[in-house]
Formats: structure tokens, sequence, C-alpha cells
């Protein structure tokens, strides 16, 4: 093959700008290196000298939002395992008078089951134990088993007619992270990287945080928060409790931090001699990725450190705050990982997959979440960040109507159930206080304004000022999106 063949088939566009006398690619290092130098007041990617567009090719510079965004940043709160909505935020007083009787086949329409209830003689409907009352001057819905965020119900805009497609838990989370059922594409944190890029140089874009309420639920598995075909650049990076809240992010024994400092600058001087040499785009992403890690060595440790919160900010949040790795404790970083300006805040609490004796369990779930989220949407809200900030609060999928196994006057379960189900968000662009859309008496079907895991998404995109269609990335010969070929802007929730 000749060079100019070479060239043809292996030169990305990165390389051809890099080579010309505008010197693109310098610029775009430059962007890789210190990624706010490139960034406007919005937090939107100015364009290099010369009236060059940004650097698409390899992800790691787009031409920003599409219009000015609501948000800036996105702290999603998942709750693993599929919550209840029967249970939390969708009353239904049909259930509680008919609890016991037959789920009429008329409501569950043909639906399919999980093998976990597809073989039971009968599906008695089980109303919810807990009481429901009005809150908020819209008079939204709320279980007693979430006081606290019944007492946010003006700053929230709860949507209880979410749906989806996947009936199991892993391809169900993996959808609403990825836009995908299967693996290996994006996930929304590594998209929101992707199009809006840094607003802090010494903090990873796209950040997770872990946490379980209770032992035996389904596994979370790291490509939740991978990059998929995006340039590694654009990878979440867990944050664990402990005292390396960051693996391997610290000096090994005897090295100093100028020992560290020279390896890393000599370090880049290789890889540029052999980005040069096989014109790799992840090459790039390495370089940014260790001066990133060599800048968290002091950022990463000072954002964790809780010493210098008041106390009345841990009793806002609830006595499990101060314990590190809890839901509680996560949130209030949440917030100081906000306030630090990180993009995308991932939260993953376990704990919900609710089969049997949900009663006990759900309020056990109640109990360790309801106060440390709403405090998270109060503490932003007096600090000013709420305006700019979208905060979600919600799981993969719903629960049935009628119980799994035997029902008794004081115990019974719910499978899963991805017909319909309730979620809600705060924030950002989206308008506080109402409730959106509505299932059938039963809580089994959608009866007004449907809203997709893709409608959701794209609505996501819109306040963060994507046109979810324009903000792609091509690979093997074609160009994906989180949405995929689906989803519509749920314009009556925007503020």
């Amino acid at each position: 093959m000749s060079e100019f063949d070479d060239l043809k088939f292996h030169c990305s566009r990165r390389h051809f700008l890099s080579k010309a006398s505008l010197g693109i690619g310098t610029a775009a290092l430059a962007s890789m290196l210190s990624p706010g130098s490139l960034l406007d007041a919005f937090g939107k990617p100015t364009k290099p000298s010369g009236g060059m567009p940004g650097l698409g090719g390899s992800g790691l510079l787009t031409d920003g939002p599409h219009f000015l965004p609501k948000a800036k940043r996105v702290i999603y709160l998942f709750q693993s395992g599929g919550p209840s909505h029967l249970e939390l935020l969708d009353y239904k007083p049909t259930l509680q008078e008919l609890n016991g009787q037959e789920l009429p086949d008329s409501v569950r329409g043909g639906q399919r089951l999980t093998g976990m209830s597809a073989n039971q003689k009968s599906l008695p409907m089980a109303g919810s134990q807990f009481k429901f009352s009005q809150f908020g001057k819209n008079g939204g819905w709320f279980s007693d088993l979430i006081p606290h965020t019944a007492s946010i119900a003006d700053e929230i805009c709860v949507i209880r007619s979410m749906h989806t497609e996947a009936i199991n838990h892993d391809p169900a989370i993996t959808f609403f992270q990825t836009g995908s059922q299967q693996t290996g594409r994006p996930s929304f944190g590594s998209w929101m990287s992707y199009g809006l890029g840094s607003m802090n140089d010494n903090l990873p874009t796209f950040t997770v945080l872990l946490s379980r309420t209770r032992e035996g639920d389904q596994p979370l598995y790291s490509r939740l928060w991978g990059n998929g075909f995006l340039p590694s650049l654009h990878q979440g990076v867990q944050f664990r409790s402990g005292a390396d809240p960051v693996l391997y992010l610290n000096d090994p024994d005897g090295l100093s931090r100028e020992g560290r400092r020279n390896m890393l600058d000599a370090l880049k001087e290789l890889h540029i001699q052999e980005h040069q040499r096989v014109i790799d785009p992840e090459i790039d992403s390495r370089i940014a990725q260790y001066e990133m890690a060599y800048r968290m060595q002091t950022s990463v440790p000072e954002a964790m450190d809780l010493s210098d919160e008041p106390d009345e900010v841990f009793e806002l949040y609830g006595p499990k705050s101060r314990i590190p790795g809890t839901y509680a404790a996560n949130c209030l970083l949440a917030r100081r990982l906000a306030e630090r300006d990180v993009r995308f805040i991932q939260l993953y609490n376990q704990g919900w997959d609710q089969h049997g004796n949900l009663p006990n369990d759900i309020s056990i779930m109640a109990k360790d979440t309801d106060q440390p989220s709403a405090a998270l949407i109060k503490d932003l809200k007096r600090r000013g960040l709420l305006d700019d900030t979208l905060v979600i609060w919600g799981g993969e999928f719903g629960r049935t109507s009628y119980s799994q196994g035997k029902l008794s006057a004081d115990n019974y379960g719910r499978d899963h159930h991805p017909r319909c189900f309730s979620i809600w968000m705060a924030g950002g662009g989206v308008k506080p206080g109402i409730t959106y859309g509505e299932t059938d008496d039963f809580g089994y079907n959608i009866a007004r304004n449907p809203v997709h895991v893709h409608d959701f998404q794209a609505t996501l995109l819109h306040l963060l000022g994507f046109d979810h269609e324009r903000l792609t990335f091509q690979s093997q010969g074609r160009r994906f999106r989180l949405t995929d070929v689906a989803g519509t802007v749920v314009k009556d929730v925007l503020a």
C-alpha cells in the first residue's frame, strides 16, 4: 500500500487539521489538557481560531449545544431494582377497593409476564398498604412513605406515565443509561461529556457514586458508565468511599510529586510521537486522562472531604450522611461535586427489587432515600444551584398491580412492570410542582400522555441545549445517537 493509500484509509480528520497551517490540532489538544479554556460562559465550546468548526471527528470537541441550555449539570439519582410506583407516587384507591380480586384479562391485555409470575394460576390485585395524601399548590399525591419528598412537591415534576420495553433488570437499566437494551453503547454521562466538555479542569466531567440500602439486589456493571464507542476520555470515573476515592490515583511509594510530573512529561512526548506515527485519536485521550489523574490527586480528596460541612447540613441530609458510602453521604457528595461544576453526577442506589415482603422492604428503602433526596433539592436551591442543575429520581421500571406469590392481609410482593411507572425531576428548566401523565385505575396501563424512555432522554438532552437528533457520533460507518431512531421532546414538562 502506498503512503497516499495509508493516509487515505487511516488519516483521521483530526490528523489532517493538526497538519494544517492554522494549527487546529494544537488548539484541540490544548482544550483537552485544559478543557475550560475553550468554553464560553454557558459551557459551550468556542470555535478555534480561523473560524473553523469544532473538531467532532474524535469526539473531543463538538460544536457544543444547539441552543441555549437550561441546565449546565445533571445529578441522576438512579434507584436500581424498580421502585413500586403504586406504593410511592401513583395513588390507586381502586386497587385497595378490589384488593384480592383477580386482575381482569382486559386490563392485562395479553402483556408478557416474567418467568417469576407467568405460571401463577391467579393474579390477585394488591392495593397499597400505605396512606396517600395531597401536597403542594397543585395537590400532588404522595405516599406517607416519602414525607420529605412530599415537602418539596412544589419543586418537582412527577411523571407517572413512563414506559419501556425491557422487562428484566439488566437490559432495562442499560436502556435508560445508554439508549439501547444491548451493551456497548455510550452512557448518558459520556454523551454529555462528549457534547458539552468540562467546566472544571481538575475533576472528571462524569463521576459515579454507588450505594446499597439492602443486600441481595441485582449487580451493577461498570459498562453502565462506560464510554462505548466514544473516546475513553468520556467514560465515567467511579468515586469510592475510603482512603482511595479513585483507584490507582495516588503515587506509588517512593515516587515524589516532581518525579510523577517528569514521568508524565516524558510519557506525553512518547505518546505524541506514537500519535504522529499511527494516527490514533485514542492516544490523545490517553494523554488527557494522565494529566487529569495528576490534577485529581489534589482536587478529589478536597471534594470528598466532608469535614468542613457544618452540623446543620448533616442534619438536613439525615444521620447516615456522616457514614461514607451511604446513599445520604453520596447525596451530599453530589451537591459538593455540583458546586465544583462536575457536569454529570451519577448516583446508583441498590435495593428496590421487592418480589416478596414488599411492605417491609420498601419501608426500609424509603426511609433510607427519602430525606437525602429531598435534602439535595433544598440544599441546591438555597445555594442558587437548582436553576441550572437538573436532578432526576427514578428506576428502570415499575411493579405489577397484582401480587407475585401469595397475597395476605399484611404481606405481598410485586413483579417487574414495564408498562407504566413513575419518576420525578427538579430544577434545570423543568416545570415545578406538576404531575404529568396518568395511569388507569389499576395502575397497570397508561391512560394519558405516555413518555417512552427515548422521549425522556430526548427531553433531558433538550434541557442541556441539544437537539437529540443532531448529537451524533459516527462509528463503524453509522451515525449513532443516545435516542437511537426514536424520541420526542415532552414539551409540557418544560418551564
